[in-house]
């Protein structure tokens, strides 16, 4: 007789904080599959039985859709391992605030062959400047993030005690160039009072590859367009429960 089963309540949360049903999720896993050339047959069934327990680990296939929609790692995902592979991977006008941070040198890119097929995943510190007209200052923003890599993209989210806000990143790799959105949801209880902003993001990655620095865009509350300086700074390759973990405290 089989032994009970222990409900997947992680990513069942994921999901429906993502505001899709079963069959959305199956229909953006299938997606996935598609963009990154591993075609699977995910179907809302399926996500039942993920969710239920039936299935306490899914194929390395589906592991890799599962990160790709999400943007988070397996292991945050409420899965037991995965069997046979690792998975791989303000004033009118706007402010541009160009002051240094950790002197935020300018990385000169230096596109090499293997440029492209360089492994960015792991835990960073994202720290960025921004200027907040309501108060008359700058200040700066810091999370802990986890980073995924499949083929060529980059997703990047806050892990949740490090920081009020929540961060997600999604960026696209070419040689040294690391070009996308970034996407902050701020602290309900905070100055901006839970307000959402987005905007567009470059950075530039050192030859190294333990350090990102650009600048970021986006609007403002009073719907002017900003910049700042933008840093990521690598702090560990491993993307484990426990990793993470350790992570999962105020970024400093």
């Amino acid at each position: 007789m089989a032994g009970m089963t222990t409900p997947n309540t992680a990513l069942r949360a994921v999901r429906t904080g993502m505001r899709m049903s079963q069959d959305d999720f199956a229909r953006a896993l299938q997606a996935a599959g598609h963009r990154v050339g591993e075609p699977n047959d995910a179907n809302k069934r399926l996500v039942q039985r993920w969710e239920s327990g039936a299935i306490a680990a899914p194929r390395p296939v589906y592991a890799r859709a599962l990160e790709v929609v999400t943007g988070l790692p397996i292991s945050l995902l409420g899965f037991a391992a995965v069997p046979g592979e690792h998975v791989a991977r303000d004033g009118h006008g706007g402010h541009d605030l160009t002051s240094p941070m950790s002197s935020l040198a300018t990385p000169t890119p230096k596109p090499s062959p293997a440029a492209a097929h360089r492994s960015y995943e792991g835990v960073w510190l994202s720290r960025y400047q921004y200027h907040s007209s309501g108060r008359g200052d700058s200040f700066a923003g810091q999370h802990f993030v986890v980073l995924l890599q499949h083929g060529d993209r980059l997703t990047a989210r806050s892990l949740p005690g490090s920081a009020a806000s929540s961060l997600s990143l999604d960026l696209t790799v070419d040689g040294a160039v690391v070009t996308g959105t970034w996407v902050e949801q701020t602290d309900p209880t905070g100055y901006y009072r839970g307000a959402r902003y987005h905007g567009a993001i470059q950075l530039l990655a050192e030859p190294t590859g333990r350090r990102m620095a650009g600048k970021w865009v986006g609007f403002g509350k009073d719907m002017d367009i900003n910049t700042g300086p933008w840093e990521l700074v690598f702090r560990d390759a491993s993307t484990s429960k426990a990793t993470l973990d350790r992570y999962n405290t105020t970024a400093t």
